[in-house]
């Protein structure tokens, strides 16, 4: 397949010369039974890679064109006779057309490489599967959660492993060579009854997202809602003014950046939680609530939806002067203000206002930006611990407070405006503020020196009521050892 698109790696060949350790995998011939779109890619990331291809078809004659002219492509029978280690990259339902191969099959190794439709949908995983309809070969489930475009471009995009488990240790080494070859970090998942588990990660839709996501959807639906009683059935009610025309962008507009700062406050709540924890039992080996513990590990996701509002909200600000309804309003204003004979409307307060306002959000936006990019794996891997934290944690909170100051300055003296309160609600911005400001408290009080040292000392292993050995000299300069609290 010389000239086509297939057969053109985006990689170039990876040396293995002073490579020990995946130097006996080199140069081997591999079998791939199989001419689908993952057999084929398979075929091509095998042949760049330095090895010898064997691919097995049912159509040869038909099949060749698509694979590339390095790889050689004749019948399954032929196939499988040339090498030992053999990917069986077809269906489930089609392992039972491979049992006239069985005599032949029998002393290789077979690498599963498949995945079902849905989660568990069979009571045996299809490595199980196949190793029962083939008992004289050795299974080795692998390379089922990499896709036909990572096998095409290689490694390049990060770190992209492939999971590998088998109940033969030496047919694990053999795979786990292979991948290592072609550019992949392999995984040993174990035995072959976790192949149903490898099998199950690649149907599972965002498993880590699902609660972020559920949350912020929660939010912005319970903002949403104040907000439209706010501006669009308050008016209705009180003063027959139809502005349901304000639902589509100035409600939402309104809604999103209420998401994205009580989202970004989430972030660092549970951090002051778990500190919290650690100050009050005075120990760090002191498990925490599940809850507090999945809300730690999801801190990431729910960083990125903060972002992802914030992003919106900017967008939906710039649109904002572009709306029939705000050219009328304008038109409307400029009548009224003709009319009135009024030359200077200007007002130096809220010009000020607005100045700090855009300006201070702008630069939460970028402080976001920051943190956003810095949580993907390919920047985060170049940053060492100390860049990584310094980025999500101390700029993270920066961005908290430069927030909460952006909120402030729209807000202004708004709060202690009794016409501001429909429904006898207060504004929406002021609800938003509860999080953040204690947040923010409990990162100030966290830096007082007294409780900033008794914190660092409970990281670093100091418990409450734990008695530690010590070492005193004597009048005489020899050593007497003894026993004291560790909260003395």
């Amino acid at each position: 397949m010389s000239g086509g698109d297939m057969a053109k790696p985006l990689l170039g060949h990876r040396s293995m010369e002073g490579d020990a350790s995946i130097a006996p995998a080199a140069g081997r011939t591999i079998g791939v039974l199989g001419s689908g779109d993952f057999a084929r890619s398979l075929a091509i990331r095998l042949v760049c890679s330095g090895f010898k291809v064997v691919v097995g078809s049912r159509n040869p004659k038909r099949k060749a064109g698509l694979f590339p002219s390095a790889a050689e492509v004749t019948f399954q029978a032929e196939a499988v006779k040339k090498t030992d280690v053999i990917f069986v990259a077809v269906f489930r339902e089609h392992y039972s057309t491979l049992c006239d191969l069985a005599d032949v099959l029998a002393g290789k190794i077979l690498v599963d490489v498949s995945n079902n439709t849905e989660i568990n949908h069979h009571k045996e995983s299809n490595a199980e599967y196949l190793a029962s309809l083939f008992p004289a070969c050795t299974v080795v489930k692998g390379f089922n959660v990499v896709s036909a475009w990572t096998l095409q471009s290689g490694a390049r995009d990060g770190n992209k492993q492939v999971l590998i488990c088998s109940n033969n240790q030496e047919a694990k080494r053999t795979v786990a060579e292979i991948a290592q070859v072609m550019g992949f970090t392999p995984v040993d998942m174990g035995c072959m009854s976790s192949a149903c588990e490898i099998e199950n990660i690649p149907l599972r839709l965002l498993p880590a997202w699902k609660i972020p996501i559920f949350l912020a959807l929660g939010l912005f639906l319970c903002f949403f809602t104040y907000n439209l009683v706010r501006q669009v059935i308050h008016p209705y009610i009180r003063e027959q003014k139809n502005k349901f025309y304000k639902i589509p962008v100035e409600v939402v507009n309104t809604t999103l950046p209420c998401v994205a700062y009580v989202m970004l406050s989430l972030v660092y709540l549970p951090g002051v939680l778990a500190a919290c924890s650690q100050l009050y039992y005075g120990t760090k080996y002191r498990r925490f609530p599940d809850w507090l513990d999945q809300w730690l590990q999801h801190r990431k996701q729910i960083g990125l939806l903060s972002f992802f509002c914030a992003a919106l909200h900017a967008v939906y600000s710039l649109c904002l002067p572009m709306r029939r309804s705000h050219r009328y309003q304008l038109i409307e204003t400029a009548v009224k203000q003709a009319v009135e004979k009024k030359m200077n409307i200007w007002v130096e307060e809220e010009v000020w206002r607005m100045e700090i306002y855009i300006s201070v959000g702008i630069i939460a936006l970028g402080l976001l930006s920051l943190l956003a990019i810095t949580s993907l794996p390919s920047i985060a891997n170049s940053l060492n611990w100390r860049e990584f934290s310094f980025i999500q944690s101390t700029l993270g909170f920066i961005a908290l407070v430069i927030s909460t100051l952006h909120t402030l300055t729209y807000g202004w003296s708004r709060a202690f405006d009794e016409n501001q309160y429909k429904f006898y609600l207060p504004p929406t911005y002021t609800l938003t503020l509860l999080v953040p400001c204690t947040v923010i408290l409990a990162k100030v009080v966290f830096n007082l020196p007294c409780i900033r040292q008794r914190l660092l000392r409970i990281r670093r292993g100091w418990e409450k009521g734990r008695y530690v050995k010590f070492v005193l000299p004597s009048a005489t300069g020899e050593y007497s050892s003894g026993e004291t609290s560790s909260n003395v």
